[in-house]
């Protein structure tokens, strides 16, 4: 039972996030008076740390842990890939080519990090 809690807020968690991300990227490019608002800065992080706390949670509940399976280690090398493609895709200043292509770079891993996740696989769908 606290297993499918937990799983589920980090399933909640994983939609809020590429949500926001999403939302925020279409916020900058319309250069949007929303983008310097307070809330917006801060609710990624919050709901960013608690899909952290799930994932955490998860891994010490089934028993599996980064760097000991492949498939948890290729998700952590993903969520690096795609915090920084999502850095430089918000980051105001950068030219919008490389906003706009390293927002669709991000969406991309973040898929394919969801299909590591289904699959308990390395290679995601790639397999």
């Amino acid at each position: 039972m606290l297993y499918l809690a937990i799983k589920h807020l980090h399933v909640t968690c994983v939609v809020l996030s590429i949500c926001g991300f999403c939302l925020r990227g279409l916020l900058h490019a319309n250069k949007s008076a929303l983008v310097g608002r307070r809330w917006l800065r801060i609710l990624p992080h919050i709901n960013d740390s608690l899909l952290l706390a799930a994932a955490l949670t998860l891994t010490a509940l089934i028993g599996q842990y980064p760097f000991v399976d492949a498939w948890l280690t290729a998700k952590v090398f993903g969520l690096i890939a795609y915090i920084i493609l999502g850095a430089l895709a918000l980051r105001a200043g950068r030219s919008v080519w490389l906003r706009v292509g390293a927002g669709l770079a991000a969406i991309i891993v973040f898929g394919w990090i969801v299909s590591v996740a289904l699959t308990k696989n390395p290679l995601g769908l790639l397999a």
